[in-house]
């Protein structure tokens, strides 16, 4: 694989995003569900807004001043050691996260219930990254196509098209879409080095477990 496809699809599929595309996903399928019209509502905004610096962009913020002020060598974390730190940042703010929306019972359950498994395999692979090096791009797309599998069991307004600008979804293509995007992040962090084929099978089961777990938990 070309090494700038590579690095592209490890950005657009960093971790720290998949939350956001989750919401971005439910929105465009039934703003409704969620108390607005549609995703230009400006409580819809603040809602994705608040998603958005919560879990990718504070975050993000704590990993570039590790990097800045040394306690990690490279932008990627390469060092099982250099991520005890944001795991545990962001983990912070996952929890606080799905406590608010939790108690405030303002969105779907199943997006809340996905809250929680995105909290449950961030301190899993915090866990499992003590004794060994996973892949966390892998468990974070591995629990995204876990929930789109749940979707329409869990949220009957799945079967509904999502509508993205002029072009329209069913749940099946969404599934099929995002089952290739996990193959083909996977296969970007290998062949960019940044994991080997057993980190990234570590990653892609921490992520399905987790989400299992939370919809067996919450919904």
């Amino acid at each position: 694989m070309n090494r700038f496809l590579a690095h592209f699809l490890s950005a657009i599929g960093h971790p720290l995003f998949i939350l956001t595309y989750v919401l971005l996903l439910m929105l465009a399928i039934n703003p409704y569900a969620f108390g607005v019209g549609s995703m230009t509502d400006q409580r819809a905004v603040l809602l994705l807004l608040g998603v958005f610096f919560t879990t990718a962009f504070i975050p993000g913020i704590g990993v570039a001043l590790m990097k800045l002020l040394g306690f990690a060598k490279s932008w990627q974390l390469a060092d099982k050691q250099e991520r005890i730190g944001p795991f545990i940042l962001t983990g912070v703010f996952y929890i606080w996260l799905f406590k608010n929306l939790h108690s405030a019972g303002q969105t779907p359950l199943i997006f809340t219930a996905f809250v929680l498994g995105a909290t449950i395999s961030l301190f899993l692979c915090f866990i499992i990254n003590i004794f060994e090096k996973i892949s966390v791009h892998a468990a974070g797309v591995s629990g995204l196509v876990t929930m789109l599998a749940f979707l329409p069991l869990k949220w009957p307004e799945a079967g509904q098209m999502a509508k993205l600008a002029d072009w329209e979804f069913s749940w099946p293509i969404l599934l099929s879409i995002g089952a290739l995007m996990a193959g083909a992040i996977g296969a970007a962090r290998l062949a960019l080095g940044a994991h080997t084929p057993s980190e990234l099978f570590r990653g892609y089961v921490a992520g399905a477990l987790s989400v299992i777990v939370a919809v067996i938990l919450l919904v």
